[in-house]
């Protein structure tokens, strides 16, 4: 399990710029406080990064 990331929306979108919300529907997030389970590659740590004012990651 250590190769994996639970990922967390912990704020809106709203008011967001259209590239972070298309960040978080390509992590696979749709509304807040939900959670997805991610591989740690670097892409997904990468997408992370553009947004991990709105993330709780776990």
């Amino acid at each position: 399990m250590s190769n994996t990331l639970k990922i967390t929306l912990v704020k809106s979108l709203i008011g967001t710029p259209k590239q972070q919300r298309n960040v978080v529907a390509g992590l696979g997030l749709k509304k807040l406080n939900t959670t997805v389970v991610r591989s740690d590659t670097p892409e997904i740590r990468g997408m992370i990064n553009k947004i991990s004012h709105m993330l709780h990651i776990a």
